[in-house]
């Protein structure tokens, strides 16, 4: 039987609005011939992208717009603004109903990241990528991105945050992470797992919706930029040079990847001690890659005027760090608190 173009028209017309922001990144990648896995990130459109996915438009009426075209280790605060305030727009003149990212997962923890924490909860955002690119025999990126977009048709990803949709799992901005240089399932939901499970019959969330209609959490300042914050790894033998140089160098905050339950060596300390003297937000972070830095354990973080990042990894509180010194929050006990509140209350006040 011939299809009624009468309601093939009304059934399109009610297929849910989805925003595609291209960024480049290995999805979009080109193979090279430098090596037999070489490849150059961005050498797809987004657009070619979109339309070589099968079956795509059944899931929404796609919108499709290039924001930038880079290999995802060159992220930046420019190119993030861009992307906030594209949404934002989106969303006060009702362009769309989601928006799907198509982004590097070199960086996609972090552009999740502070994109969660900038926008209101509401109608959804998804990030999604891909490991091999777009050129090569079995690459992952028409699934992911066929997978992203049905996440972000569904009603069920609305009040969720921003999120992130990668091999048919579905993870919360806060804990998704990068895990492995090159396998296919490299994102984890550290300290937690998932948050819910996509396949090509089905969405499905494991977890509760538990912040409906959330405010922004911190406004972006007018420029484009952001406060220099540095990042110090911590290692046995570790000395205060590198702590002290940043400082001369002129940073606003430090985040220091500590050993353990983000501690650092008594050289170290006294570099940070230095650094809090003059004017420095630090925070204290770990290189492990679970777990949660707690207060006043072995550093006595209140005589030392330090901040602990609690479940944030070390690239997370850094973005965190520079939002909050972009919002005139400055006092540790104020960071701190901050640090708490971005949680959405998953932690007592005693953390």
């Amino acid at each position: 039987m011939a299809k009624d173009n009468n309601s093939v028209a009304t059934a399109e017309t009610l297929l849910p609005r989805v925003l595609v922001l291209a960024t480049g990144g290995t999805i979009s990648g080109t193979s090279d011939e430098r090596s037999a896995i070489g490849y150059d990130a961005g050498g797809v459109m987004g657009a070619e992208l979109v339309a070589g996915v099968q079956d795509l438009d059944d899931l929404a009426r796609l919108q499709v717009e290039q924001i930038a075209n880079i290999a995802s280790q060159n992220m930046n605060a420019s190119v993030w603004f861009q992307l906030a305030e594209r949404i934002r727009q989106a969303w006060s003149e009702d362009e769309a109903d989601a928006v799907v990212i198509i982004h590097g997962t070199d960086t996609l923890e972090e552009t999740a990241f502070f994109l969660d924490t900038i926008l209101p909860y509401g109608r959804p955002v998804v990030l999604t990528g891909a490991m091999p690119p777009a050129t090569a025999l079995g690459a992952d990126g028409p699934a992911n991105l066929y997978e992203a977009v049905k996440v972000a048709a569904s009603p069920l990803a609305h009040n969720r945050g921003v999120l992130a949709v990668l091999n048919g799992d579905i993870h919360a901005a806060r804990r998704v992470s990068k895990t492995h240089t090159t396998a296919l399932q490299t994102f984890r939901s550290l300290n937690g797992g998932p948050v819910g499970f996509v396949d090509a019959e089905t969405v499905r969330f494991v977890s509760q919706v538990t912040q409906q209609g959330k405010p922004a959490f911190l406004t972006l300042p007018a420029r484009p930029v952001l406060p220099s914050v540095e990042i110090v790894f911590a290692h046995a033998g570790m000395e205060a040079h590198p702590i002290d140089r940043a400082v001369a160098d002129g940073v606003r905050g430090l985040v220091v990847a500590g050993m353990g339950d983000g501690n650092v060596s008594e050289a170290a300390l006294g570099g940070l001690d230095r650094a809090v003297a003059g004017g420095v937000m630090v925070v204290r972070a770990s290189r492990v890659t679970e777990g949660f830095v707690n207060r006043n354990v072995e550093i006595a973080d209140d005589r030392h005027g330090l901040v602990a990042s609690l479940d944030l990894n070390p690239q997370k509180a850094r973005i965190l760090l520079q939002l909050l010194l972009a919002n005139d929050v400055t006092a540790p006990k104020d960071v701190q608190r901050m640090f708490l509140a971005s949680a959405g209350g998953a932690f007592s006040d005693s953390d």
